[in-house]
């Protein structure tokens, strides 16, 4: 008896039954039960494989299919390949419409702005036929100068080392360089104070004090500039000058009622022996002071200027006072003015001084107290200055003629441009400076 093929369900792997194409067993149906025919395929039965082959012709293509669409594979999920770890192109994206160029429509055109030609570029300044080229250009920079006179001075002038500090006097230190400036009514002050050449290359304090103060409110306020400067080598010198103009500048403002009262109604006897009085109590703290150092007079002692200046613009007097090293100069129509009267300390005045302003000096030689009061022009510059500064206006002519062209503009100059003027460097002249100049509108 021939023996029978064997099922798939058994365990075969070839024969009739057997392949992709196969049918699959019925469920529900137990093992070993006979199979029920298929039902007809649609169309005429698919001709059998040939002898040897394993698989037979492709099946007929499918009915077409009205549901929902299979699902790509390569977008991963439960049924796709994505899972096994097979790496897949990408599936598709949707192809994004492309519009192409068209030429616009006659209506739909605009017409072009016309665009503003660009300015011609300007034309570069010419100089006129005799001129520099340099005055063509404005404003005209302040003049560079070094120094002052055929020789050059002997330090240099930028400040070398700081002088020595005390932790517990920090107070004391003093800078370098001080620099004031104000505007009330028809004048404007401008004030420096530097280190002279000497001290900065030696790594010495400033022994120059410069005080600027307003006391009172309103037109009855009053302006004071007290500035003092002592011996370079006196060892007390710079807190001696600093004492005295504290001293004199508390006196002032307590007084200042009555002293701005006196200058606006022209009381120049009572001013004179009001600030007479003041400034003898400060040098006599100062002698006071010395004692108590174990110092000579000479040794703790300074030169004091002060400058009072009202704010009422209609008042235009300036008092000034002092006593020891110092001065007191003028610039009237291009010209300078010593203005410290005749006596041991200090040279006649100028010829060109006005007469109807006399200037008092009372004391011993030595300490002669200096008193002024004049009345201001348009246009004039007061100096007031100390005796580093006072020493070369008097006897440096080329320092005189150089300020004198550097302030003839009708514009004061700046506090830096001020300060530029102050430091003029002249051989012999190694001193502290300290000035303040009124520019009269």
């Amino acid at each position: 008896m021939p023996q029978s093929a064997p099922r798939a369900a058994d365990g075969a792997t070839s024969g009739p039954g057997f392949g992709p194409f196969a049918p699959p067993p019925a469920r529900g149906l137990p093992s070993g039960a006979p199979t029920p025919p298929a039902s007809p395929p649609h169309g005429p039965p698919p001709p059998a494989a040939a002898p040897g082959e394993r698989y037979g012709p492709p099946p007929p293509p499918a009915p077409p299919w009205h549901g929902a669409q299979p699902r790509d594979p390569r977008t991963g999920g439960a049924t796709g390949y994505a899972l096994g770890g097979v790496e897949v192109p990408p599936a598709p994206g949707p192809e994004l419409p492309t519009r192409r160029a068209q030429a616009p429509r006659p209506e739909d055109r605009t017409a072009e702005v016309p665009q503003p030609a660009p300015p011609p570029p300007p034309e570069p300044v010419r100089a006129s036929a005799g001129t520099p080229a340099q005055e063509a250009a404005a404003p005209q920079q302040r003049p560079e100068v070094r120094h002052l006179g055929d020789r050059a001075p002997t330090y240099a002038a930028e400040p070398g080392p700081l002088p020595p500090a005390d932790p517990a006097a920090l107070d004391a230190l003093v800078p370098d360089t001080v620099l004031e400036g104000a505007r009330y009514g028809a004048y404007t002050l401008r004030a420096a104070s530097l280190r002279g050449d000497s001290a900065r290359y030696r790594g010495e304090s400033r022994r120059d004090f410069l005080l600027t103060a307003r006391f009172g409110s309103g037109d009855d306020a009053l302006v004071l500039v007290a500035l003092a400067g002592g011996d370079r080598a006196a060892p007390g010198a710079a807190e001696a000058a600093a004492e005295l103009c504290r001293t004199v500048a508390a006196a002032v403002g307590r007084s200042q009622g009555r002293l701005a009262d006196d200058i606006r109604a022209g009381r120049r006897d009572a001013l004179r022996s009001g600030l007479q009085r003041l400034t003898d109590r400060g040098y006599g703290r100062l002698r006071a002071r010395a004692a108590e150092l174990g110092l000579a007079e000479e040794e703790y002692t300074a030169g004091l200027r002060g400058l009072l200046l009202p704010v009422d613009p209609e008042c235009r007097t300036r008092v000034c006072f002092g006593s020891g090293a110092g001065g007191l100069f003028r610039l009237r129509s291009g010209q300078w003015q010593d203005l410290e009267p005749t006596g041991p300390a200090a040279p006649a005045p100028a010829p060109a001084a006005d007469a109807a302003e006399p200037a008092d000096a009372v004391g011993e030689p030595g300490s002669i107290f200096r008193f002024r009061a004049s009345v201001a022009r348009p246009g004039d510059i007061l100096l007031l200055c100390s005796g580093g500064m006072a020493e070369p206006m008097r006897e440096e002519a080329a320092l005189q003629a150089e300020l004198a062209a550097r302030w003839a503009e009708p514009e004061p100059p700046g506090l830096a441009a001020f300060l530029a003027d102050t430091q003029l460097r002249l051989k012999g002249y190694a001193d502290d400076r300290t000035a303040a100049a009124v520019w009269e509108a």
